[in-house]
C-alpha cells in the first residue's frame, strides 16, 4: 500500500501498557500512528520504529488535545482511527471514596475521551469516514468490589459509545468499545487508593485491593496479542460495537447477561404492569 494511503491512527496513553504495545504493533504492521503521551520521553521507543509523530498529550488539557489534533491532521493529513485509550484507576470502596479523587478518575476516564472525540469528530464528519475505539473494562458491563467508581467511568464511556454509534453511523463513522478483563499492564500499581480504609469493607474491597496490588506479572491477558485483536478486528469488513479481550471478560459477559436475563424474565409481570393499560381493541 503507498504510504498515503495507509491509515492514521490516533492512540492516548502511549507510555505503557495495552497503548504501549498497540502503537508498537501498529508501527511494525506499516500503520502511521500518532503516538501520545503526557511525557513524550516515555515512549522514545516508539518515535523511531515506523512512521511514528509523538506528540505530548494530556486528555484532560483542552488547549494541548486541540493542539494535538491539529498538529496530527496537518502532518498525515487526516486521522482514520481514534482508539481512547488513556485513564487511570482508583482503588476505594463507594463509600470511603475521596471525591476528589473521584472527579479526577471521570476527568481522565470520562472527560478526557470525550474531549479527545469533540476535537476529531470535525474531520471524520467532512471525509465522511473514521472510526472511534474506546477502550473500556469488562467493569464497563458488571462492577466489583473496590472499583465502584472506576466502574462507573467506564460505564458512562458505553452508554456514550452506544448513542454515538447511532449518530455516526449515517455519517459513515464507527463505534467500537473494547473491554478487556486483566492484563499484564501496571495498571494496578499505578492506581491510587484510598488512604484510610473503613474496616467494614476489609473483606470485600480491602481484599479486593490486596489482589489488585498483588497482580502485577500474573494476569491472563497479553497487551501484544490484545493490540493484534484490536488491529485484527478494526481490519475485519464489520467490525463490531463491542470487543471483549481475555477470557475472563467473555466468561464474565456471558454470566452477567445470563443472570440478567434470567432476572428480567422473574419479574416480567412487574415491569409489564408499570405502563397503562392498552385499551381494548
Amino acid at each position: 500500500m503507498d504510504t498515503s494511503q495507509r491509515p492514521v491512527w490516533l492512540v492516548t496513553g502511549c507510555s505503557s501498557g495495552l497503548g504501549h504495545a498497540l502503537a508498537r504493533q501498529l508501527l511494525l504492521d506499516g500503520y502511521r500512528v500518532i503516538v501520545t503521551a503526557r511525557e513524550p520521553s516515555s515512549v522514545s521507543d516508539l518515535a523511531e520504529l515506523g512512521d511514528a509523530l509523538v506528540l505530548a498529550l494530556d486528555v484532560c488539557d483542552a488547549d494541548q488535545v486541540e493542539a494535538a489534533v491539529a498538529h496530527a491532521e496537518a502532518h498525515f493529513g487526516r486521522i482514520d482511527v481514534l482508539v481512547n485509550n488513556a485513564g487511570i484507576g482508583y482503588f476505594a470502596a463507594v463509600e470511603e471514596s475521596d471525591p476528589a479523587q473521584v472527579r479526577r478518575l471521570f476527568e481522565v476516564n470520562y472527560f478526557g475521551l470525550t474531549r479527545m472525540i469533540g476535537a476529531v469528530l470535525p474531520g471524520m464528519r467532512a471525509r465522511r469516514s473514521g472510526w472511534l475505539v474506546n477502550v473500556t473494562s469488562i467493569g464497563g458491563l458488571c462492577g466489583f468490589p473496590a472499583v465502584g467508581h472506576y466502574c462507573a467511568s467506564k460505564f458512562a464511556v458505553e452508554g456514550l459509545s452506544e448513542a454515538l454509534a447511532q449518530e455516526l453511523a449515517p455519517l459513515g463513522i464507527g463505534v467500537t468499545l473494547v473491554e478487556p478483563s486483566a492484563f499484564r499492564t501496571e495498571w494496578a500499581v499505578s492506581a491510587t487508593a484510598v488512604a484510610e480504609p473503613m474496616a467494614d469493607y476489609d473483606a470485600t474491597a480491602g481484599a479486593a485491593i490486596r489482589a489488585y496490588r498483588d497482580s502485577p506479572g500474573k494476569q491472563a491477558g497479553d497487551p501484544v496479542r490484545a493490540a493484534r485483536a484490536i488491529i485484527a478486528t478494526l481490519a475485519s469488513p464489520r467490525p463490531p460495537l463491542r470487543l471483549l479481550l481475555g477470557n475472563r471478560a467473555f466468561d464474565t459477559a456471558m454470566a452477567v447477561f445470563a443472570c440478567q436475563r434470567e432476572e428480567f424474565a422473574a419479574w416480567e409481570d412487574s415491569s409489564r404492569g408499570a405502563d397503562y393499560p392498552q385499551e381494548a381493541a
